[in-house]
């Protein structure tokens, strides 16, 4: 793709655009705002398809399990937002990350997507937001690479720059080898780093329950949620101050930041996550888009207002 047209699509849309979401939503509390807004910013963004992704932590026993689980969890949320119509279109993703560089895991959702794609062109393309492991985006890239020309994907994934060891972050570390086909694809990218850049958009319990909580079925389930699992961590006291991070709400933000309302980004040479945790740097005008900074309260502020709709 010419740089001139690379660098065009990686452009905030100005018009409502389709989009898909690929998000581990079981993995903690954060991806599930991320559905929410979403679905809720339906004057911007066409929901199409939600895929569920790998993820294994302790609130998994195995990628496979945690991709189960972040599918239940997305049926849950959808319905809390009152689109059960969407749920034919919800599909089940990866049960294991990429085995190798070049050989896809081939799933419903992988295979959703390698076909969707090819509905678009380079003119209008399909957005991908990914908010976990980007195996299944790899997977429908590896599938049908002809679809790098026909989607722009948004990830949050990595930590900033200035970080030691800064692909050593959970959605990247999980699946190297997927990021490092999504990086080298030719597609455009947008970044979202989470440690230095993201890590800024937190919430606290008193906005959790002074907005959210006991104000509706989908905003009290999502403030009783973030506050439970912090309160249920074995650090937890009752002395100690906290916030939480809702990292994932800013990869959809993207998409709606128009006039750089929510965040700053700059168009920067594609960074190439390597399996020692490093990050290189591709060269000959490849290039791609860098998020530097959160304008958090401005963000908060156009989720709490989505989600009291």
């Amino acid at each position: 793709m010419e740089n001139s047209k690379l660098i065009k699509l990686l452009e905030v849309p100005k018009s409502k655009v389709d989009v898909v979401l690929d998000t581990d939503t079981f993995n903690e509390i954060d991806d599930q705002y991320a559905v929410a807004y979403m679905l809720r910013s339906d004057d911007k963004l066409n929901t199409k398809a939600i895929y569920a992704a790998p993820f294994f932590n302790s609130h998994s026993t195995s990628p496979e399990d945690g991709m189960e689980k972040s599918y239940d969890e997305i049926l849950k949320i959808v319905s809390l937002c009152g689109r059960d119509d969407l749920k034919p279109n919800i599909f089940k993703g990866s049960r294991q990350y990429l085995p190798d560089e070049k050989t896809p895991v081939v799933s419903p959702a992988a295979e959703d997507l390698a076909k969707r794609a090819m509905e678009y062109t380079s003119d209008a393309p399909l957005y991908v937001i990914a908010i976990g492991a980007i195996t299944n985006v790899a997977s429908a890239l590896l599938i049908n690479p002809e679809i790098a020309n026909k989607i722009v994907i948004v990830w949050l994934g990595g930590h900033g720059y200035h970080f030691p060891d800064p692909a050593n972050e959970f959605n990247m570390r999980q699946d190297i080898a997927a990021a490092r086909v999504v990086f080298g694809c030719g597609a455009p990218v947008v970044q979202l780093p989470c440690a230095g850049v993201v890590s800024a958009f937190t919430v606290s319990k008193p906005e959790l329950e002074y907005w959210l909580k006991d104000k509706n079925p989908l905003a009290d389930y999502l403030a009783r949620n973030t506050i439970r699992e912090v309160e249920d961590s074995p650090n937890y006291t009752k002395e100690r101050v906290w916030t939480r991070v809702i990292w994932d709400v800013t990869a959809v933000a993207w998409l709606l930041n128009d006039n750089n309302r929510f965040m700053i980004d700059s168009i920067e040479h594609t960074v190439i996550p390597q399996y020692d945790m490093q990050y290189s740097y591709a060269q000959k005008g490849h290039f791609y888009k860098y998020v530097r900074y959160i304008k958090r309260d401005a963000l908060m502020g156009d989720l709490f207002a989505k989600l009291l709709k």
